[in-house]
């Protein structure tokens, strides 16, 4: 072919070519176009749908709940954080990794105590595969994690060292005096106890972050804080008193364990403020032995048999139908009010009020409550409905049970159930509620809310502090506060509670052995009780036991099974109080007794460091920290053992510190 003719032939070649690239480029750009207009036209919540969403999403992240203290700042439940710890091979650096892959899985084998040859064959499968989430190791505790990150490789972070962590919180109790079943839980799925009951301060806000689909079951996070910080929740501090408590848990055990008995509480308020210093329930499980399952305490209400003829009686004298020099004569303890047999347990004669009370005779109490009330039970029923008794009591605890009394209205109702109610049948209560009434007789008849917060803070800061709360300020006259509370002192020195009187301290209160279940087959049931407050002339506390269904063959009297629980925690709660000092100081004239006081150690913060906190008790250390405005998360109740910041690192704004306190 002539040279000429190739030559043209070649260009019109290259024109062609050329022309089908400018196409090509024109129709392109007709689609970027096309594509602009289409984002512009669309709807942008359908292209996040389809575009955004298939590779990432929003991610929440858990807020650190709070803790939860006894009132003396000891703690009862701690959210420890711990550490899981990922690897992304996409972003560790290839030079990084061929250099000192030997020396971390040399590391990683000590630490983990399995052969370096696992990590790093393990680690070049994942390398291989560019997986950019590969779970390495997961509930790390902060010693652990601020090893680990020091390891080579790791040290470069995530971005160089594709080191990435994850925080992720664990409940822990810290606490042996008090169970499961008082402190709760609140998971999501379960909720009971104090953990429920005052989750709204505990639980704090949860933040959000932005995570990247990197596989079909896997997302990265791709900031940790880039959404929306978590926002920790409050401390809690509880109105339970852990010496009180740890007092009341062992003279209960001791005697549920000493009659066999199925399950036992026990309830201590201190009378002027309403605060619940001890609440303990034990319950026995398969093996025999007793552990705080269950809040019998609040949630069972039952029959409370003879603990009730102070109600009845304190109505009787505060409508002035009886007085200390009024008299009733209960024959030979053997009555009947239509239809309703009535006995007593010992004894006949003419009783003044205070032995009605003090011998516990239910005879005598039916007789006056009927006498005065019968014709018109309306009246008795008024005193009730007054001290709050017909009320579920409105407390910050869950599951708290509705009282019930039987009343004309009921289809049950009969003339003889007046007479039954007088001694404690017809009726059913929690122990909290009838607490909360002799509460009120302790108080001079000003009757308090129970309460269980003492206070709640945030970062230092207090939020709230528990103030008392009337619920009846004035329940009866003076003088038939002063009478009921004479009488129910006159049975722990001269009636049925006379086997725990001691002449060191003044108890006033009233046994109670109550018969349950009693319609039905089989062996007798009893539950025992004992009921009151002390000292008697100037009350502190007031404290009810009682123990379910002790082994009858050993005794079920309510002063011979509960009435010496009370007397222990009365004695070793008041007579060892370190106020009983200061009075052997005034009246030890010239050989008076040295109180040595012991001084709160002063941290140092003026630094502007960390001071060194090992060594200092945690209940002295935790509210200076926290008074200069830093957040505490610790663990154990003793000394502290370990810190972090170390002593000597420079103090930030707002700084958390974690304390690790000796058990």
């Amino acid at each position: 072919m002539p040279l000429a003719q190739n030559i043209e032939k070649n260009r019109k070649y290259v024109k062609y070519y050329g022309l089908f690239l400018m196409g090509l480029v024109i129709i392109c750009f007709a689609m970027f176009l096309c594509k602009i207009f289409y984002i512009q036209i669309t709807d942008v919540e359908s292209i996040r749908k389809d575009y955004i969403s298939k590779n990432y999403r929003k991610a929440k992240l858990s807020a650190a709940r709070g803790n939860l203290f006894a009132s003396d700042g000891s703690i009862l439940a701690t959210t420890v954080m711990r550490y899981d710890v990922y690897l992304d091979f996409k972003s560790m650096r290839d030079s990084l990794y061929s250099k000192n892959i030997d020396a971390l899985s040399d590391s990683l084998s000590k630490m983990l105590d399995k052969p370096s040859s696992y990590f790093k064959v393990k680690f070049e499968q994942e390398k291989k595969k560019k997986n950019q989430y590969y779970s390495l190791i997961r509930g790390l505790d902060y010693d652990q994690y601020a090893r680990i990150k020091q390891f080579p490789i790791f040290n470069k972070g995530k971005n160089k060292g594709g080191f990435i962590v994850e925080r992720t919180f664990k409940r822990e109790f810290a606490s042996s005096q008090i169970g499961s079943g008082t402190i709760g839980v609140d998971d999501g799925e379960h909720h009971s106890g104090l953990e429920y009951a005052f989750r709204d301060y505990l639980r704090g806000k949860d933040g959000e972050r932005l995570e990247q689909r990197i596989s079909n079951s896997q997302w990265k996070p791709i900031d940790y804080w880039q959404e929306k910080n978590p926002e920790d929740g409050q401390d809690v501090f509880t109105t339970l008193d852990l010496r009180i408590q740890d007092i009341a848990h062992s003279a209960l055990e001791k005697q549920l364990k000493a009659f066999k008995a199925h399950h036992g509480s026990v309830l201590v308020i201190e009378t002027k403020t309403g605060k619940v210093r001890a609440m303990v329930n034990l319950a026995a499980d398969p093996s025999g032995e007793f552990k705080d399952s269950y809040n019998y305490a609040i949630k069972d209400a039952t029959e409370p048999g003879s603990t009730f003829k102070s109600v009845s009686l304190l109505a009787a004298m505060d409508d002035g139908f009886i007085d200390a020099n009024s008299t009733v004569n209960v024959g030979g303890g053997n009555w009947e009010y239509y239809g309703q047999p009535i006995l007593d347990g010992h004894g006949g004669g003419t009783y003044d009020i205070s032995d009605v009370l003090a011998k516990s005779s239910n005879v005598g109490t039916a007789k006056i409550i009927t006498k005065h009330y019968g014709d018109n039970p309306e009246i008795f029923y008024n005193h009730l409905r007054r001290w709050k008794m017909f009320e579920k009591l409105d407390i910050e605890l869950p599951g708290i049970s509705k009282p019930y009394i039987l009343t004309p209205k009921d289809k049950k109702w009969t003339k003889g159930a007046l007479a039954s109610l007088s001694f404690g049948y017809a009726s059913r209560f929690n122990m909290l509620q009838l607490a909360t009434f002799y509460n009120g007789i302790a108080n001079g008849g000003e009757m308090l809310k129970p309460i269980f917060i003492e206070k709640r803070m945030k970062d230092g800061q207090v939020l709230y502090e528990a103030k008392k709360q009337v619920l009846v300020d004035k329940m009866a006259s003076k003088e038939a506060i002063e009478q009921i509370t004479s009488a129910l002192t006159k049975a722990v020195e001269k009636g049925t509670a006379k086997s725990i009187f001691t002449p060191n301290l003044k108890m006033a209160g009233k046994t109670g052995t109550a018969r349950f279940e009693y319609w039905k087959a089989g062996p007798m049931k009893y539950q025992a009780s004992f009921i009151g407050f002390y000292p008697s002339d100037n009350p502190q506390y007031t404290c009810y036991v009682l123990i379910n269904q002790p082994d009858t063959s050993l005794g079920f009297y309510g002063a011979l099974v509960a009435a010496p629980v009370f007397k222990e925690i009365a004695g070793k709660t008041f007579l060892k109080q370190p106020m009983n000092i200061e009075k052997q100081l005034v009246s030890a004239g010239p050989k008076k007794i040295q109180v040595v006081t012991r001084q709160t150690p002063k941290l140092n913060f003026s630094s502007g460091v960390m001071p060194n906190l090992v060594g200092f008790i945690g209940r002295d250390a935790i509210p200076q920290i926290e008074n200069k405005g830093f957040r505490v998360s610790f663990q154990g109740t003793g000394k502290i053992v370990k810190q972090f910041p170390e002593a000597g690192t420079p103090i930030l704004k707002k700084q958390k510190v974690y304390l690790e306190l000796s058990q």
